[in-house]
């Protein structure tokens, strides 16, 4: 059994490694913390913390630093979730407040939470099983060139330039965007993609083929918002901590590439009483990303489905700074989707 004490012990030295990058030992824990110990006392702690295998020494370094094993019990009982400041809560609510859709708020969040914790920052799109079809617009870009954009009741814009086969009037155009609207608007994403491809013109049959490449265009475009993917940002955040890395950073750079890969880690992560959930180190192995740690949180887009938002970094990371920051800005983004 390891003692309240040592526990302690074992929180400042994760602070402490954090901080620094340096081995912690016991000469500097009695010199900048408030034990009230001599520094053999504070020896004995850190071998009983070794042999739980809580820290270990780095070479022949008489300073420890944290395992896996030692970061994981410092989040599940010794991290504090500092509430980020007013000035930070502002700044979230600024930035994100000036997103126009779900494209550019999503990529502003992820920009906002890289600069917040100085790690490699993730979002997911927000999953469509149950979204529904707001409207879809058609904008003449020239005689023959039209834009379909189709938009979900979460806020997500699929856009797509159509070459027509044919000249078609504005007042068609408008007979055509209302028709379309009628049979899809509201409509899951499947009864949509079922309705455009029975979809009939009740005009001029000489117009059936134009309504026919319209109707296939948006059967693609709903087929492109189904598909889970991430938005990224911040990777230059890990290459400025390669130290923290065996060799090169570069396998952790290809891994976070493949997206099936972090989708499939983020649905098995699992959430703790604060809503973040945190992946360590070994814990990611099956993932090639044995020397990271992840952090995530979930947000809730319109229609109550929920997606996840976070972090990766290298396993000596500020995980109290990091889980206050990515549960702060999951739950802006649901407020703000919510609102929109």
């Amino acid at each position: 059994m390891v003692s309240d004490r040592s526990l302690e012990v074992l929180r400042v030295i994760v602070q402490d490694y954090v901080a620094s990058r340096e081995p912690v030992g016991s000469k500097s824990i009695v010199e900048r913390h408030s034990f009230g110990v001599s520094a053999a006392t504070i020896r004995n702690d850190m071998a009983l913390l070794e042999e739980e295998e809580l820290i270990a020494a780095p070479h022949t370094s008489s300073g420890r630093i944290p395992t896996d094993k030692g970061y994981r019990v410092f989040v599940d009982h010794l991290a504090d979730l500092r509430p980020l400041s007013p000035a930070q809560r502002q700044a979230i609510e600024t930035f994100l407040g000036q997103s126009a859709d779900l494209d550019e708020v999503l990529a502003r969040s992820v920009r906002l939470l890289s600069q917040l914790t100085h790690q490699v920052a993730l979002v997911q799109y927000p999953s469509l099983s149950r979204a529904t079809v707001r409207h879809i617009e058609l904008v003449p870009l020239s005689d023959t060139r039209l834009l379909s954009v189709l938009i979900t009741d979460s806020g997500r814009v699929e856009q797509r330039v159509i070459e027509l086969p044919r000249f078609v009037d504005e007042q068609t155009l408008t007979e055509m965007r209302a028709r379309l609207n009628a049979a899809v608007g509201g409509r899951s994403m499947v009864e949509a993609a079922a309705s455009l491809r029975t979809l009939i013109w009740s005009g001029s049959h000489e117009l059936q083929p134009v309504i026919d490449l319209i109707a296939s265009t948006l059967v693609d475009q709903i087929g492109a918002n189904r598909h889970d993917k991430l938005v990224m940002a911040g990777a230059a955040n890990l290459v400025r901590t390669e130290e923290d890395f065996t060799g090169s950073v570069s396998p952790v750079l290809d891994a976070i590439e493949e997206q099936v890969v972090l989708l499939r880690l983020f649905g098995e992560m699992a959430t703790d009483l604060h809503g973040v959930a945190v992946s360590i180190g070994r814990e990611n192995a099956p993932f090639g990303l044995s020397e990271t740690s992840v952090l995530t949180s979930g947000y809730t887009a319109s229609g109550g489905d929920l997606a996840r938002l976070g972090v990766l970094g290298p396993t000596r990371m500020d995980y109290s700074n990091n889980m206050a920051a990515v549960r702060a800005v999951a739950r802006y983004l649901s407020r703000l989707l919510g609102e929109n």
